[in-house]
């Protein structure tokens, strides 16, 4: 089953992607699922370096010890096909109406779903001041912060919705419901 819509999310680091995007899921039910375009990555390097999977995909330690790594290697296969994790992903979607892609980076991921779901897309970026995302664990690393997979859409002007997720941030029930409206447009 094709979606009905399809949210794409993104964000710096530390910006509460996973967190709205959970809230989300929790308040829509068995309407949607989350996508995530790091899936197919994270489960790759689990599988090679013999690592639990939950832990890569969890906000934790592990992730940040092979993050360098899992980008230099999902660049590279990138090259070859752009939008091969993002396929990887949708493949495995359960068919609910209403999709949340939890971690768009670049433009070749908002590239590859206009050309498979056109109208069907919606973008949502999230924004935090450095200090909020300080505080939530953020550290500036070389190599990861200041490449394309952090800032690739940073000149994007194309979004629905851009939300404050920092100091000056709505209750997160407002935040929902502005995400919400999209849905229903």
């Amino acid at each position: 089953m094709n979606p009905t819509i399809v949210l794409l999310f993104s964000g710096k680091r530390k910006c509460g992607k996973d967190f709205i995007t959970d809230h989300l899921q929790a308040k829509l039910g068995d309407k949607c699922e989350i996508i995530k375009i790091s899936l197919p990555i994270k489960s790759y390097w689990a599988k090679e370096m013999n690592l639990n999977l939950n832990e890569l995909l969890s906000d934790g330690a592990l992730k940040e010890n092979y993050r360098l790594e899992m980008i230099n290697w999902s660049d590279k296969m990138r090259e070859k096909d752009y939008g091969c994790f993002c396929k990887v992903a949708c493949e495995n979607a359960k068919g609910k109406p209403i999709w949340i892609v939890s971690d768009v980076r670049r433009g070749t991921d908002i590239q590859w779903f206009k050309e498979n779901y056109g109208n069907k897309i919606k973008t949502i970026r999230l924004i935090a001041d450095e200090d909020t995302r300080r505080e939530r664990g953020y550290k500036f690393k070389s190599g990861v912060d200041d490449v394309a997979s952090e800032c690739g859409l940073d000149n994007y002007s194309g979004w629905d919705l851009v939300i404050e997720n920092g100091r000056n941030r709505d209750s997160i029930e407002k935040q929902l419901e502005k995400i919400i409206s999209l849905i229903s447009v």
